[in-house]
């Protein structure tokens, strides 16, 4: 079970989606955390964005994640950068890896344009 200070920006861990509406994602799949390292030590929830292997369906926005032996990675997959939302711990099941930089810096300069900050 995942607990708060376990988390950092960039990790990517399995969640349960589950209950969800409508157009949510579902499910137990992998997630990246984009939660600041500081407000994940203050926070009971962690803010995500999900990932699926359905990369033949992107958008302008969307992040390709190809697999590597950081991010632990079953097969290629998309950050769906604009599904932006938060979790309680309790939904966390592990950790399985971390984003590259260069992912990073994609999920980084989409949240300043979500944000318009």
């Amino acid at each position: 079970m995942i607990r708060k200070g376990d988390l950092e920006f960039g990790d990517i861990v399995l969640v349960s989606c589950d209950p969800s509406i409508g157009h949510e994602f579902k499910g137990k799949r992998p997630v990246v955390v984009i939660q600041s390292d500081e407000q994940l030590k203050r926070s009971n929830l962690v803010t995500i964005v999900p990932l699926t292997s359905n990369t033949g369906n992107t958008i302008s926005d969307d992040i390709v994640v190809v697999t590597d032996s950081d991010n632990n990675l079953r097969t290629d997959s998309v950050a769906k950068v604009y599904h932006i939302t938060s979790f309680d711990y309790s939904r966390f099941d592990k950790k399985i890896g971390k984003i590259n930089a260069n992912v990073s810096d994609a999920i980084k300069s989409y949240l300043k344009k979500h944000f318009d900050l």
